[in-house]
């Protein structure tokens, strides 16, 4: 039996939360391992899919660009 509509987007927005989820994890683990480009790879992925998500959630990064711009250079 197929599912309802209603149910496959319900479906599809949980997979997206929880690929978002990983995807900050794995940058933030990326960035303490000295790993910048992965860091950013993985940051770009969490942005992208937090605009297709639907829920749109705060950037779990923004403390780090604060801190960023106040570093000298």
């Amino acid at each position: 039996m197929e599912k309802a509509p209603l149910d496959a987007t319900l479906d599809v927005i949980d997979r997206l939360s929880q690929e978002r989820e990983e995807a900050a994890a794995k940058a933030i683990d990326a960035l303490a391992r000295y790993k910048f480009t992965m860091f950013g790879y993985w940051a770009g992925v969490w942005v992208h899919l937090n605009r297709i998500a639907g829920d749109k959630q705060e950037n779990p990064f923004r403390v780090l660009v604060a801190l960023a711009r106040t570093l000298p250079g």
